[in-house]
């Protein structure tokens, strides 16, 4: 195979593209055929021996690819040969043929292209973990994004918008403005000519940013920490600028601010089960189109040097990948899958009445506002919960030992798939009720799990509204109960009480 080798730690132009030998899987792993590998600021440092990780020499760079299983090792249940797959390695990536740990992957969702995989699970893991898990950004909250036109910059304007957030982007030209814009940001500064802090002051009415999202550090660490809003959180992502700015700590003091550290990689290693919520929250966003990586280049994998240094010269926006072999084109991804609730037989009842304005749901508390269409929980569906999860429980996916041990006859869903399922018919029941520019899931309150649901077996889910409570200027938030039906059973599968936010 072909691959991009660092054998020297340097800048890009000493990493080699040559022959080296085709990986092989031991136990628990993989081997990928890279289709598209992303780019990002980390690569350019391990290469130069400036990263946390330090990899022996010879390495290839690349943390995260999207491709095809070629070879499977011993005891790798959740992935086989032909699987179209996502994955994160420490290194490696870029390479025609990747070694990966099989509990590392993740099912490239039907209709997703190769590089759009390769483009999302590092940019838009970090900053929806920073903006909700650390930063807990609220709706109508203010969110400052520096360096906005890259990566993680362009991912934490969407996530922004995404969690109802105004959202304004700083960056150093026009043409990157242009593109923040275009990917949601609702003010945008070029900090190239205007003063920061009086802009930001202009823009909020002097109450400053409450998150601010700072990949840069460098010199505008400080007066963006100045302009931030009293109890605001800055939330330190990185450093491309290649300085690590100093705060004086008087700063978060008269601010009630906190300094926040962002650091994905390590909590995908120690909270695996939030980065696998979190990816299912996010691949809910990119089926609603509310999420949508934006690729400004690609290059082939023999250029992978190029696409290096062109990342490092900020010559690109929003994401760069690399391709397999010495082809820039990426393999087309198979046709769309049609959306989830078209997928499975029936109609939906109809809603009673026209859509309503949030506040005038209130009249509507403790009826019954729709039921969704029949979705099949099969094998497959099965199958790829148990994949993102890692909980790989034999009544679940062993079909041959269910057969003949399980009390339910065969394999059952498991429990938390079935409640998955609320969200994914609440927001298209409720898209057809409230007169909302934006509705986001906050959770749940109570859940009761009551029956199993076994292989094949159809469930929808019975919406009652609870109560609309206001929380501010055109902000409301509704209280539903979900009872999720099972066909032919009286008892349902799970009853839990949700929690939207409308906008």
């Amino acid at each position: 195979m072909k691959a991009l080798v660092c054998k020297t730690l340097g800048p890009p132009d000493t990493l080699l593209y040559e022959d080296a030998p085709d990986p092989v899987p031991g136990p628990g792993e993989v081997v990928i055929d890279m289709r598209a590998a992303g780019v990002n600021f980390p690569d350019a440092l391990v290469i130069q021996g400036k990263y946390q990780s330090k990899p022996p020499l010879p390495f290839s760079p690349g943390a995260e690819l999207a491709g095809v299983v070629s070879a499977v090792g011993e005891g790798v249940r959740n992935a086989r040969v032909g699987d179209r797959v996502i994955a994160s390695v420490p290194f490696g990536a870029f390479a025609e043929k990747v070694r990966a740990r099989a509990t590392h992957l993740i099912p490239l969702p039907p209709g997703m292209s190769y590089e759009t995989g390769a483009a999302f699970t590092l940019t838009y893991g970090t900053s929806y973990h920073a903006l909700k898990g650390r930063a807990a950004l609220a709706p109508g909250e203010t969110l400052l994004v520096l360096g906005a036109a890259g990566g993680v910059g362009l991912a934490a304007i969407q996530i922004g918008k995404a969690l109802g957030a105004r959202v304004i982007a700083a960056a150093s030209t026009p043409g990157k403005l242009a593109v923040c814009r275009e990917n949601g940001a609702d003010e945008v500064i070029d900090y190239s000519t205007e003063d920061l802090r009086e802009r930001l002051k202009a823009l909020t009415g002097g109450k400053g940013p409450d998150v601010i999202y700072d990949p840069v550090g460098g010199r505008y660490a400080e007066p963006a920490f100045r302009s931030i809003a009293w109890r605001g959180r800055y939330l330190v992502v990185g450093f491309a600028d290649g300085t690590i700015p100093s705060l004086p700590l008087n700063l978060p003091l008269l601010k009630g601010a906190s300094i926040v550290g962002v650091f994905w990689g390590e909590f995908v290693t120690r909270q695996l089960p939030d980065f696998v919520r979190d990816l299912g929250e996010m691949f809910a966003l990119v089926a609603q189109g509310r999420l949508r990586p934006h690729v400004s280049a690609r290059y082939p994998l023999a250029q992978g040097a190029q696409a290096i240094a062109d990342l490092l010269a900020r010559k690109v926006t929003g994401k760069v990948v690399i391709t397999g072999g010495d082809d820039a084109l990426v393999e087309p991804p198979p046709p769309p899958a049609p959306p989830l609730e078209r997928r499975d037989e029936g109609t939906r009842e109809p809603a009673p009445e026209g859509r309503l304005p949030p506040a005038e749901l209130v009249r509507l508390a403790g009826q019954e506002i729709g039921v969704s269409r029949w979705y099949t929980l099969d094998q497959a569906r099965i199958d790829a919960f148990a994949a993102c999860t890692e909980d790989h429980q034999w009544i679940h996916v062993d079909v041959e030992r269910a057969a003949r041990e399980s009390p339910f006859g065969g394999t059952v869903a498991h429990g938390f798939l079935t409640l998955s399922m609320i969200p994914a018919t609440s927001y298209d029941l409720l898209g057809e009720r409230v007169q909302a520019s934006q509705i986001v899931n906050y959770g749940l309150d109570k859940v009761r799990f009551v029956a199993p649901v076994r292989a094949g077996q159809r469930v929808r889910n019975r919406i009652r509204i609870l109560g609309v409570e206001e929380r501010g200027p055109g902000r409301h938030l509704l209280t539903t109960e979900n009872t999720v039906e099972v066909e032919g059973q009286e008892k349902p599968a799970v009853v839990a009480v949700a929690l939207a936010m409308l906008a």
